[in-house]
């Protein structure tokens, strides 16, 4: 197949581009210099010639985008959308990555595919609406929401607990909010093997089985350096009060994924042992 992928210096954009290559697929990686989202001249026939564009370009600077909502809209929305319509006209099936900030976090289940929205912060209403503005230009659309996402390539939860445990011999982490460590990687494997099974139009969940809490993660990361995981302390959320509201409850089921016949992503502990050498360098 033909892939496009945008967004592709990022995390989980190189872990992509480099996976569909090494699956024979014939891959176009494209920056922000690349390629602006935004303009809709620029992407007016970007998608001509593919079989599937992968949207991973996105705004997340989460905080940020409480004081500066509109720049947060146009990369997460707008730009999806125009991207939705230019493969929507080149016959391209589009993947659209999206985030479990889009529900409120108040759940005491894993969310289903097909649970009500209701984001909290300005981040996940403007990926919410790039959802909605998928679906509405882009019929044949896979909308691949994750969460907690770690990796190789660039910085990420893991990488500072790690730095900062050593630096300082100690730290706290929250323990009141629960999601599912996904490892990049992970992600990009699960991006390729739903689009090759031809999976239904739809949304799907694209985050490891199992559940812990960032203090549960810290611990595994510092433990993975070879530290103690006692020096990771545990602490609540009123302790670190950012602009941006987190989810307290980020779990998110995989349903839809088992009913396309396509398998979910491992275990998020038994991930993280396979992924933390290449993680941690």
């Amino acid at each position: 197949m033909r892939w496009l992928v945008t967004g592709a210096q990022g995390m989980l954009g190189q872990d992509l581009v480099a996976l569909l290559r090494e699956r024979g697929h014939d891959v176009t990686g494209l920056g922000r210099t690349d390629l602006d989202i935004t303009d809709p001249a620029a992407t007016a026939g970007a998608a001509a010639g593919y079989d599937v564009v992968a949207n991973v370009a996105a705004y997340t600077a989460v905080d940020a985008a409480e004081s500066d909502e509109a720049a947060a809209f146009v990369v997460n929305a707008a730009g999806p959308a125009l991207l939705a319509r230019a493969a929507r006209a080149a016959g391209a099936r589009l993947v659209q990555i999206s985030t479990d900030y889009v529900f409120d976090g108040h759940a005491e289940q894993p969310y289903a595919e097909d649970a009500p929205i209701l984001p909290r912060s300005a981040y996940g209403r403007t990926k919410a609406a790039g959802e909605w503005a998928v679906r509405a230009e882009a019929p044949d659309h896979l909308i691949v929401r994750t969460a907690w996402l770690y990796g190789a390539h660039g910085g990420c939860f893991p990488k500072t607990i790690v730095r900062v445990a050593a630096e300082k011999g100690g730290l706290d982490v929250v323990a009141d909010q629960v999601g599912q460590p996904t490892w990049t990687a992970d992600l990009a494997d699960l991006v390729e093997r739903l689009v090759a099974s031809g999976a239904p139009a739809g949304t799907y969940h694209g985050t490891s089985q199992g559940r812990t809490s960032w203090h549960g993660f810290a611990r595994a990361a510092v433990a993975a350096a070879g530290l103690d995981p006692a020096i990771v302390r545990e602490t609540t959320s009123e302790k670190f009060v950012r602009p941006a509201p987190r989810p307290a409850y980020s779990v998110l089921g995989h349903e839809a994924l088992l009913a396309a016949g396509v398998e979910p992503i491992g275990d998020w502990a038994a991930r993280w042992d396979a992924a933390a050498g290449a993680v941690l360098g």
